[in-house]
């Protein structure tokens, strides 16, 4: 892995860099989340609904305690939102501590809602986030190109990399994380547990960065040198190439229904092709793990190339597998000329990052 900067993932489109402003505040970057679930209205427990601005998740749940005096460990949240930008979200606290929160007030911080509810929130209790985003110095030509690739995505989804926020300010997040793993991690269970998760992030990201390559090279490659790049046999070559969708899927690789639902072995290949466009399943990728689904075949061989680095720590880590390509929902876009501004909304799946899309839209660093 590199020394000190985050792996960059090749981008699906294939168009020019985009010139527009982003900036992640609370005009411009707006996410709501999507709740699982509506509060009972009833049980021990009261579900927030608060509306932040500049202020991480963390934050909010500090500000929180210290009013009502439950304790941090007493909350529940479905997820974690960003600090920059106006994020809404659901979290939990013992409804024993409600009187507390009478006349609240916070510059950076309101409640909007609080109802009872029976359980506490855990991660990924959600259905996922929408999202608002505002791009500014926009010249009509660009505002084009814009709405082109906007559509092309949602024709075709999106490569569901990790965000840069999971690597770090100096994106050293996963060389520390193989160090914890090594026995040279920090005294803190959870920050090692978070530095351990952004190592198998990395690698995910890297594993899905070649099947994108994978993906381009069967659409401009012939069977003979895809046999000879990635050492497939001729049958796999030929199954990859001759797939029509820019994803292209493998003969052994772990699929799971979309949105929702379990993870099986891809075997039919060409049944799971149909499903796949009919965006009823999708490539699961692997976060490395011993108690990972594993894959097989061509789909195997790939991985154990790109995760071999985790190989010898597997017990360190339980493992899963995330959706590696994934689609938006609700997308609307307008152009507002006068003012040289773009703006459009969209709905992810948890634990998608719209940071991801807007750099595969823009085709280059969002924040350079």
């Amino acid at each position: 892995m590199s020394e000190n900067t985050i792996f960059k993932p090749l981008y699906a489109l294939t168009h020019a860099p985009i010139n527009a402003h982003f900036s992640k505040n609370s005009d411009d970057f707006v996410v709501r989340e999507v709740p699982l679930y509506e509060a009972s209205g009833e049980g021990e427990h009261l579900m927030l609904h608060i509306q932040k601005k500049d202020l991480s998740t963390q934050e909010a749940l500090r500000v929180l305690s210290e009013t009502s005096g439950a304790k941090m460990r007493e909350f529940g949240t479905a997820g974690l939102k960003d600090k920059q930008g106006l994020t809404v979200q659901y979290i939990t606290m013992p409804a024993k501590f409600e009187s507390k929160l009478s006349g609240f007030s916070h510059e950076k911080m309101k409640i909007l809602s609080a109802t009872r509810h029976n359980n506490k929130l855990r991660t990924g209790h959600l259905k996922g986030n929408n999202f608002f985003i505002r791009l500014k110095k926009v010249m009509p030509t660009d505002a084009q190109k814009l709405a082109g690739a906007l559509d092309k995505i949602n024709e075709m989804g999106y490569a569901n990399y990790f965000g840069y926020q999971r690597f770090g300010k100096f994106g050293d997040n996963a060389k520390s994380g193989l160090e914890a793993l090594k026995g040279n991690g920090v005294r803190n269970v959870k920050l090692n547990e978070f530095l351990i998760s952004a190592f198998q992030s990395d690698l995910f990201n890297r594993w899905l960065s070649k099947r994108v390559e994978m993906s381009r090279f069967a659409q401009d490659f012939s069977v003979s040198e895809l046999c000879d790049i990635y050492k497939f046999d001729k049958e796999s070559a030929k199954e990859l190439k001759s797939q029509k969708q820019f994803f292209k899927l493998l003969r052994g690789e772990v699929l799971g229904h979309y949105p929702f639902g379990k993870c099986f072995l891809c075997e039919d290949l060409e049944t799971e092709i149909s499903r796949f466009n009919a965006r009823d399943i999708t490539s699961c990728g692997l976060l490395v793990g011993a108690k990972s689904y594993e894959s097989a075949g061509a789909a195997r061989q790939i991985e154990d190339e790109i995760f071999a680095p985790a190989q010898p720590y597997l017990s360190k880590m339980q493992g899963s597998r995330r959706f590696a390509w994934s689609y938006l929902s609700d997308l609307e876009y307008k152009y507002i000329p006068e003012k040289a501004h773009f703006q459009f909304s969209f709905m992810l799946q948890k634990g998608s990052y719209a940071t991801v899309v807007l750099e595969e839209i823009l085709h280059r660093d969002i924040f350079e």
